[in-house]
């Protein structure tokens, strides 16, 4: 039988009535108190009660119960106790009932027919949030592949091929879409479909275990596949960071042509005291390419307020000496001094000499640059194809090790890498107090470059006898070299002989770095980071209010500034020190 709403509200203020026994109202007459409760109907009802009533009905019938009986006490709580457990019981088969009722009213208007709109994996996919429909048709694809792979185990061929027939279907609704808005017109009615087949799949096909094993496997395959694409992207950035374009490899030929034919043989670029005046500023840059070494220096310049008093070393190979040179005779900037050599002119320079020549020039060092079945190579999954640019068997990048050598009457030089930007005045580097160190230079500790122990093998005895392996690293690219500490600490013998172990033992990993680490430690002063900041050749998430800071910025890593690569957001800081009207790079159709 159903309880009529009369009833309902009279065992809630029973209840009520039960539950406010123990409170006391006083100064609280004029509060209302409101009772919610479910009526026959399942709809809500609202009774309000004041306490003040309350409380004498439970004053009077407290009043009756212990005149009536004179004991009292403990007979009247064992009474009350009894009748509101009664109550309580029955307010609980009450509203069960109500609950049931509810139910079965609900049930009657509840609608099947969006259920085909939904995932019946995900349950986020019950609300149509952005991109829902590409998110759930993934999915279905995913989940068909594997029905289709359990069903064609399980030899029910026709149920494997009708998933196929649909998985096909909706990656053609797909197709290239990143999101809802790029779906095909029919993709809503593919889903629809596909969640029909899908139903019955797992109705036929569902097995906890083997769904999982199956997603297992797709995960493992997806996993192998993600590494083998990661290798041929990073070869292929590797090449493209080998490969000059055709407008950089156009310009030197084009100076070259020029410097031959208007006969620019025997034409000095500077005077020669001013290249041996150890009270001039000095910069070395080792580089055999034109236009970024053109850059660095344009840059630099325009910063200084004497630009007499400053002179460029640069050094370049056989190969761009004759373009280098013709550049700089045809762009001479303002009245500063250049100065070009070819390194296959330092007589000096010999594998007698140097460990790393006789390295570079060893056979063992062509076939794993040369050699197609040589270990190293891709397919191998070589974890130091980044080695493999050329520029790592060049002499000129291990040049900034013999700087003595090169300029033997100067006090001080700044050696800076051709793929930075200068933005600020460097001359206060010549006045910084270095306290007796031989090289200036950044730490790298905050950025991703790290500790000795990311370059280092601190499992040789030899280094680890030697280095800390939390020695703080620090960065080539903008250097401030004290020759004079050099030559007293004999600097370069340092770097001989820890090349020497090198050729015997692997010390080491590729590249010029970690030999700066063991030659220059403890004879590294550290440079406030302003004075360099990193990481514009692979790092696009450097705040412009950094770089904006920076006396010199610098594009390491592989997406230069010249190439196609390059982040694009970072270009124009090197773009501005290039004049696109200039003649040679119009011909080379090199453009902004």
């Amino acid at each position: 039988m159903y309880q009529s709403d009369a009833d309902i509200l009279a065992g809630a203020n029973r209840d009520l009535k039960k539950r406010t026994r123990k409170v006391k109202w006083k100064g609280h007459e004029d509060v209302e108190m409101t009772t919610t409760y479910a009526g026959v109907s399942g709809a809500r009802k609202m009774h309000k009660v004041n306490p003040k009533d309350l409380s004498d009905s439970l004053k009077k019938n407290s009043d009756d119960e212990t005149h009536a009986n004179p004991k009292g006490g403990l007979q009247l709580h064992q009474k009350w106790k009894k009748k509101g457990t009664n109550e309580m019981i029955q307010l609980s088969k009450d509203a069960e009932l109500q609950m049931q009722i509810a139910a079965m009213e609900w049930s009657k208007h509840f609608n099947n027919t969006l259920r085909g709109l939904h995932s019946i994996w995900r349950r986020e996919h019950q609300n149509h949030h952005q991109d829902s429909t590409l998110k759930l048709m993934k999915d279905q694809i995913i989940m068909a592949t594997v029905y289709a792979s359990i069903a064609s185990s399980k030899k029910n061929l026709d149920l494997a091929k009708h998933l196929m027939k649909h998985i096909k279907q909706n990656q053609d609704a797909i197709k290239e879409a990143n999101s809802d808005a790029e779906l095909q017109q029919n993709a809503l009615k593919h889903a629809k479909a596909m969640a029909h087949v899908l139903s019955l799949a797992k109705e036929q096909l569902y097995d906890c275990s083997i769904v999982a094993k199956k997603l297992r496997a797709m995960i493992q395959t997806s996993e192998e596949s993600v590494i083998a694409q990661q290798k041929k992207s990073q070869f292929l950035i590797q090449f493209a960071t080998k490969t000059i374009p055709k407008p950089l490899h156009c310009l030197p030929l084009q100076l070259t042509t020029d410097y031959f034919l208007h006969d620019h043989i025997r034409n000095e670029l500077a005077d020669k005291a001013k290249l041996e005046d150890p009270s001039l500023y000095h910069y070395a840059i080792f580089s055999d390419n034109v236009l970024a070494t053109a850059v660095v220096v344009n840059s630099t310049i325009s910063h200084v307020k004497e630009p007499e008093k400053h002179v460029f070393h640069i050094v370049t190979d056989r190969l761009n000496f004759a373009a280098m040179k013709m550049w700089f005779i045809a762009h001479p900037p303002l009245d500063a001094a250049i100065h070009v050599e070819n390194i296959d002119e330092f007589k000096w320079l010999n594998s007698s000499y140097s460990a790393v020549l006789h390295q570079i020039n060893s056979e063992n060092l062509k076939q794993c640059y040369f050699a197609r079945d040589h270990p190293s190579k891709v397919s191998a999954g070589d974890k130091n194809l980044k080695y493999k640019n050329p520029k790592y068997s060049s002499m000129l990048n291990h040049l900034r090790f013999y700087m003595p050598e090169i300029y033997p009457k100067l006090d001080k030089i700044l050696f800076l890498d051709d793929d930075v930007v200068v933005q600020k005045d460097l001359t206060p580097l010549w006045s910084i107090d270095m306290r007796g160190m031989v090289n200036g230079a950044v730490e790298t500790c905050k950025e991703n470059f790290g500790r000795f122990d990311k370059y280092l093998n601190f499992s040789d005895p030899m280094i680890s006898d030697t280095f800390d392996p939390k020695s703080c690293g620090w960065a080539f690219g903008m250097n401030i070299f004290d020759l004079k500490e050099w030559k007293k600490r004999n600097t370069t013998g340092i770097y001989h002989y820890w090349q020497d172990m090198g050729r015997v033992r692997n010390l080491w990993k590729l590249g010029t770095l970690p030999a700066g680490l063991v030659t220059f430690y403890g004879l590294t002063y550290s440079l406030d980071w302003s004075w360099h900041v990193l990481g514009l050749g692979y790092n696009p998430l450097i705040s412009s209010s950094v770089i904006e800071k920076a006396a010199v910025i610098h594009y390491n890593g592989n997406y230069k500034p010249w190439l196609d690569l390059a982040i694009t957001k970072y270009k124009h800081y090197w773009n501005k020190y290039i004049n696109f009207d200039n003649p040679y790079l119009r011909v080379c159709n090199i453009f902004q």
